[in-house]
């Protein structure tokens, strides 16, 4: 009997290794023609005028002289760049290149690649103009004063692919700084397509959220974003176990303890984490874990096949690291994993910023909101599984994919409406928003000035 079990445990590892081997044939296969059709386009987007320009007629409205009134206007009050240009249907997405995918620091040059792409699927998806912008200024300080200078540009600000810890200072200095709504993907973004994946596994393996425990395995801009918007939505921090380099978090990791003023929200999750006081490696975290949400490093063989079967009946493992998950699904799957995602496109359950960011802004920009909110990804998140779930719910099937056009307008839609409630709200509490009471104040020429008076 003991023969026959190890016959089987064999095989199903040989098994499992060959299916690993085809998928790492089929993304070389994706690569080299990724590479071919990169230098065969020299790129992927192009810039487009939207009016029609026929004669010189058509120019002098155009440009000079005509293009002076609206000048002239925007002078008088600036706020009205908004009608007269295309500023508030046109983002930034910022980027200095010091963590982008999984791919680590490669600099600006390297990264304007994947910001071009972003630009691409904001444009076909949320129908979002976007202008990448790779910086050399490394500095937080700097990044923060290179997002000040271009405000006047744009309706919105994304970054992206920014290391840790910095990106978070930059984006609560940024947030501060500016009168437009910034918003940092890879925290924000896969944060908010993680809680929808997250709700829509649950629903599926029948789970509450109050009776689950999760591992967070890796704590970089990802997962502490997932972290806040988690314990956000509810979720007791207790429940949730953080793994980093050097193992789990907890309140008695003097190497975060010595550098809490650099990593402030790591040395949060160490004091708030981890209700059964767990110490030691990543392998004793997924011990009857029900999910693990993995935002580490490239893969595959991150995650061990090991891990997984220690975790507890009907585990979901959202191995998101790109551009290879941490572990193989199908390795995750043999290991006893009931539901696996990552964040590839070419796997069944895609959990990827993606399907965030660009129906996400297209609300944002149409209601003019001057931040984005947990409120509004939160909103997102339960978009985006109301769709899913509109479709049919499976293991194989958590979210839209990303060809399904209207799960952007779905989103967009949630996310003016979720803002839309809180200016409301403010507004019936009997006093306005700061940005309200501040911003300069249009003149209106129908209204007498002994009107205005009263």
């Amino acid at each position: 009997m003991k023969r026959h079990s190890e016959q089987a445990k064999n095989e199903a590892m040989a098994l499992a290794t060959q299916k690993s081997n085809k998928a790492s044939n089929v993304v070389d296969d994706l690569a080299n023609r990724a590479l071919a059709m990169h230098a065969r386009y020299r790129g992927k987007i192009q810039t487009q005028a939207k009016v029609p320009v026929s004669n010189l007629h058509d120019l002098a409205i155009w440009y000079t002289p005509g293009v002076a009134e609206p000048c002239r206007a925007i002078t008088v009050d600036p706020e009205s760049a908004f009608a007269y240009t295309n500023r508030g249907n046109t983002i930034a997405i910022v980027s200095d290149g010091s963590r982008v995918l999984g791919l680590g620091d490669i600099g600006p040059e390297a990264g304007l690649p994947v910001m071009e792409g972003k630009t691409l699927l904001f444009k076909m998806f949320g129908g979002v103009d976007a202008v990448p912008l790779c910086i050399r200024a490394r500095d937080a300080a700097d990044i923060v004063r290179v997002v000040e200078m271009i405000e006047p540009s744009f309706g919105g600000i994304n970054l992206e692919d920014i290391a840790q810890p910095k990106c978070f200072k930059v984006l609560d200095e940024a947030r501060h700084r500016v009168s437009i709504p910034v918003w940092h993907d890879d925290q924000q973004g896969s944060a908010t397509a993680v809680l929808a994946a997250l709700l829509a596994a649950l629903d599926v393996v029948g789970k509450p959220l109050d009776k689950i425990r999760i591992v967070l395995f890796g704590v970089g801009a990802a997962n502490v974003a997932t972290y806040r918007l988690l314990t956000a939505y509810g979720l007791d921090p207790k429940a949730i176990i953080a793994c980093d380099t050097k193992g789990i978090l907890h309140a008695g990791r003097s190497d975060i303890d010595q550098q809490k003023a650099e990593f402030v929200d790591k040395w949060r999750i160490c004091l708030e984490s981890n209700g059964d006081k767990r110490r030691g490696g990543a392998e004793l975290a997924f011990r009857g874990a029900d999910v693990c949400i993995a935002f580490s490093r490239s893969g595959p063989d991150v995650i061990f096949p090991d891990w997984i079967r220690t975790m507890g009946a009907n585990a979901i493992v959202l191995a998101c690291a790109n551009p290879i998950p941490e572990i193989w699904p199908d390795v995750a799957r043999n290991a006893g994993a009931q539901i696996v995602a990552t964040g590839r496109s070419d796997f069944p359950n895609q959990v990827n910023n993606s399907l965030v960011f660009p129906g996400l802004f297209r609300g944002v920009l149409d209601v003019r909101a001057r931040t984005i909110s947990n409120r509004m990804a939160i909103a997102a998140a339960e978009e985006l599984v109301a769709a899913a779930r509109e479709k049919g719910l499976s293991p194989d099937r958590l979210l839209p994919s990303m060809d399904d056009w209207t799960a952007a307008a779905r989103v967009a839609a949630a996310t003016g409406a979720a803002d839309m409630i809180r200016f409301r709200g403010a507004r019936s509490a009997g006093h306005q928003p700061k940005w309200l009471r501040t911003r300069p104040q249009r003149t209106n020429h129908l209204t007498s000035t002994s009107s205005c008076s009263r």
